[in-house]
């Protein structure tokens, strides 16, 4: 295949797996919803059911810190690879840092988390 070929086909299959995911997302909720109304809960116990499923109030934050650590990795690994002319350093440093994010991530969410359930 010609090199132009796929970069028209690159963006119209990337349309089409996010069509596909949102669809599978909307279909999946109704159907919950629809085994919820099924077993015969009532408009309270669904509220309590998807009350229970509340998100993380600090997610943006860990997603800030996984990004951050993200962002050092890849620049140090740059930085590392033009001196010294080593390929290994920027995947390297991105999965090394990237991991250390997601572990000060993870250990600030609970910190966090202990601090709201003893006030």
């Amino acid at each position: 295949m010609d090199v132009g070929v796929i970069g028209v086909f690159v963006p119209i299959i990337l349309f089409i797996v996010i069509g596909l995911v949102m669809v599978t997302f909307f279909y999946l909720r109704s159907k919950e919803k629809q085994m919820l109304i099924e077993k015969g809960l009532s408009s309270d116990e669904i509220k309590t059911f998807y009350d229970r499923k509340k998100s993380d109030p600090y997610i943006l934050m860990k997603i800030g810190i996984v990004c951050i650590f993200f962002g050092l990795g890849l620049g140090f690994g740059l930085m590392l690879q033009e001196y010294t002319t080593k390929d290994f350093w920027v995947p390297f440093l991105l999965f090394v840092s990237t991991g250390i994010g997601f572990v000060l991530a993870n250990i600030f969410g609970r910190i966090m988390t202990k601090k709201e359930n003893l006030q």
